[in-house]
């Protein structure tokens, strides 16, 4: 698009010019006061001081086929800048205003992890041991001997200073055949009574321990005893003369 250049001198000759013949130009608009333009665009372009609809800048009598104060081609001043430019008459010139931004949509929050489920409490250990009566008592005894109580505190009392929480202490006695029940199931509580008595003697809570005699009613089954004498009779049936301590407790975690 070309846009007409005048001086300051013939742009006030243009504008006399134009004032006397613009009536003429505008049949069909409706007269009204031109809107006042901004300051730095008051004075680049020629200026029509009758009133019109249009922005009362003067323009081109035929521009793109359109007569009259229709046209867009406008007339700029002698000291027309680029700073002056209008909307109307040199829109490509008019800064336009910045793109709006697209709306940035914040990422969903990440999930929170799962809460990391409580460990379960460690579920009691059991730990049994076996000690032979011969090693506890003389023969159809049940006064515990020196190397009895040796072995209690070497096979019992060391390993419950590493339960971490004692709930319970079984004590069972065990005889063998030989002579009848009801004697052997004396026997055989009196024997468990004598190792809870040392068990607590060493510190372990009476509370914490059980008693319990079972006579002949339990031999073990891999001992299988026919002799005739009874000396060798008795030697065979040594294993099931016996004291059984079951533990039950939480064992210490060692890190």
């Amino acid at each position: 698009m070309t846009r007409r250049l005048v001086s300051g001198a013939v742009a006030g000759m243009l504008a006399a010019t134009v004032t006397g013949g613009a009536f003429a130009q505008t049949k069909g608009y409706v007269p009204g006061t031109a809107p006042a333009p901004a300051a730095n665009q008051s004075s680049g372009y020629v200026r029509n001081f009758s009133p019109t609809p249009t922005d009362g800048i003067v323009k081109s009598g035929v521009y793109n086929s359109t007569k009259g104060l229709s046209g867009n081609l406008c007339w700029r001043t002698g000291y027309w800048t680029p700073a002056m430019a209008t909307i109307q008459c040199d829109p490509d010139l008019v800064p336009k205003p910045p793109a709006p931004k697209p709306a940035v949509t914040p990422p969903p929050p990440a999930p929170k992890p799962a809460p990391t489920p409580p460990k379960p409490a460690p579920a009691p250990s059991v730990q049994k041991i076996t000690l032979a009566s011969k090693a506890l008592f003389d023969f159809d005894k049940y006064a515990l001997k020196p190397e009895g109580k040796a072995a209690i505190d070497r096979e019992i009392i060391a390993k419950l200073n590493q339960v971490q929480k004692l709930e319970l202490v079984l004590v069972t006695g065990h005889t063998d055949r030989i002579g009848t029940q009801q004697y052997n199931q004396k026997l055989s509580e009196r024997r468990a009574d004598a190792v809870r008595d040392y068990l607590v003697s060493k510190g372990v809570p009476k509370d914490k321990i059980e008693t319990l005699g079972m006579g002949k009613t339990q031999p073990l089954p891999n001992v299988k005893c026919d002799q005739k004498n009874m000396k060798e009779l008795i030697a065979c049936l040594q294993p099931n003369r016996r004291v059984e301590v079951e533990v039950k407790g939480e064992a210490t975690v060692r890190r």
